[in-house]
């Protein structure tokens, strides 16, 4: 029987058998992906204190996290909603002394207290991994690589990276488009809507060909070169074309240059990962400063819960039934060779209808 008390608040679900499988199964094999190009793993806590939380990256707001006082020390702390900060608390002070650059992996659960429009999920499944150490064009050309290798590990194919600058409109207001601070801030909301008569009502003309310089990549960063006829940026627009070279075939490229959705911390150069039918984004990365030590950084995230629908569901696994009495010896002995067993327990059940595929006997797996 379920009751109004049993139902779920808004933006939380249970991932049942069938989908804890399949994450878990992909957390392991993008982990295994980033394993492989030399990324260690840490698990930092998903609870810290919120100053800390709060004070390791720009753009982060600790009002956006579930907030309470530790009866120990009296302070507030901070139920994560993104694991890069914690990355750069370590960085910044466990590891302090290792060599860099630094490649720390992880995951682990986020949350939040309220979704927003593009996404409605408050807790989230985050994998990723950080460079640390480096802001170069090789990091940024290594860490989209990994993270393509990464959902291609976990099963995903047609992947899309969308390309973006989130520093852009600082870079010209204080180069060719001059602007005011508060101006400057304007010109930011105007083009994240992509609002053309808000972008002039706020003295914004000059960004006006930004807003059409989005699409496939290579066509979209000529009409970006073309409108940065003082060169301003003519050091990113070479980065996106060597970072893109690097990617070649391996996934389709695209640029919205103006995009800050999702980029509340990153510097010069920002991306978004898509794939197949997916609805959203499955993860964003780019290049961001770690406050405190200024340490430069290059990471990406991942949310395998966007990702659900479009993992594999792979072949049933077999079930070997364990009879009252069985052999205990040949049922350890099978479970080492990787068959899952269950075992009885009464006479009155029905192998078939609890799962199992095969039925121990005389110390061997028979099909049922």
């Amino acid at each position: 029987m379920t009751t109004t008390d049993d139902l779920l608040p808004e933006g939380l679900a249970d991932n049942l058998p069938a989908q804890s499988a399949l994450l878990t199964h992909a957390m392991r094999a993008a982990l295994g992906a980033m394993d492989a190009h030399g990324y260690d793993r840490v698990s930092p806590p998903l609870i810290e204190f919120e100053k800390s939380l709060g004070s390791r990256m720009d753009g982060l707001q600790t009002r956006a996290m579930f907030r309470f006082v530790d009866p120990a020390s009296l302070r507030t702390l901070a139920l994560r909603s993104d694991i890069t900060p914690q990355i750069g608390r370590i960085a910044a002070t466990a590891l302090a002394d290792s060599p860099r650059p630094l490649r720390l992996c992880y995951a682990g659960e986020v949350a939040r207290i309220a979704a927003d429009q593009l996404d409605p999920v408050r807790q989230r499944l985050q994998v990723g991994a950080e460079l640390i150490g480096a802001d170069s064009v090789a990091a940024a050309s290594e860490v989209v690589l990994t993270a393509i290798e990464a959902l291609k590990a976990v099963g995903i194919e047609q992947i899309s990276v969308d390309f973006t600058l989130p520093d852009l409109v600082t870079t010209l207001a204080s180069g060719p488009f001059p602007l005011e601070e508060d101006q400057a801030d304007a010109v930011r909301r105007e083009l994240d809507s992509k609002d053309a008569g808000g972008l002039k009502a706020v003295g914004g003309e000059a960004f006006l060909p930004l807003i059409h310089a989005a699409g496939p990549f290579d066509e979209a960063l000529a009409k970006l070169r073309a409108i940065d006829a003082g060169g301003a940026l003519a050091s990113r627009i070479e980065g996106l074309e060597q970072v893109a070279a690097a990617i070649g075939d391996r996934a389709r490229m695209t640029l919205d240059p103006t995009e800050r959705h999702g980029f509340e911390y990153q510097s010069w150069f920002g991306f978004t990962l898509y794939a197949g039918n997916a609805r959203g984004a499955l993860g964003r990365g780019g290049t961001y400063l770690i406050r405190g030590t200024d340490e430069p950084a290059t990471g990406f995230s991942i949310y395998l819960g966007q990702a659900l629908p479009l993992l594999p569901a792979g072949e049933p696994r077999a079930m070997l039934y364990l009879p009252l009495g069985h052999d205990r010896q040949a049922a350890a002995r099978l479970r080492s060779e990787g068959w899952r067993t269950l075992a009885a327990l009464s006479d009155d059940e029905d192998p078939r209808t609890l799962g199992c595929t095969h039925r121990l006997a005389a110390g061997a797996a028979t099909p049922l």
